[in-house]
């Protein structure tokens, strides 16, 4: 898909939360919420379900969007929470570039990870997994 389809998954609320975070089967959504524009803010809470490695655990994610260049770039800092006490800040860059097969994304992930955190190997996989959801919503 081109830049501005992927952008669009990404600035649209009802799109971005279709990939984002409806569709888990271990997870309980308890709030989301999107105000994309720089200085807006993201805010999802979800509760996981039975059979998870963290059964019970309410995950609270807060995003400020830092800067935003319509189907180029996107920069967001993040903590996140775990039963009100955070694990994790962190600092993202998308990057998208337009080639002859769609877009390449890229993403820079830096994070500080907190007592209780789930790592940079475990944080990777969510990255990997959310984009996977991603580009099976674009139809990739």
């Amino acid at each position: 898909k081109p830049p501005e389809r992927v952008f669009a998954a990404f600035a649209d609320p009802k799109q971005k939360r279709k990939w984002f975070v409806d569709g888990r089967d271990a997870l309980d959504i308890i709030a989301y919420d999107l105000d994309f524009r720089a200085g807006g803010v993201e805010r999802f809470v979800v509760r996981f379900g039975p059979g998870t490695p963290i059964a019970g655990s309410m995950i609270e994610n807060e995003t400020v969007y830092q800067i935003i260049v319509p189907n180029q770039r996107i920069v967001f800092a993040q903590v996140m929470k775990r039963d009100g006490v955070p694990f994790s800040a962190s600092l993202m860059t998308i990057e998208l570039f337009a080639t002859a097969a769609g877009t390449d994304l890229i993403a820079t992930h830096q994070a500080a990870f907190f007592e209780g955190a789930d790592g940079p190997e475990m944080r990777e996989h969510g990255w990997r997994t959310i984009f996977d959801a991603l580009a099976q919503f674009l139809g990739d």
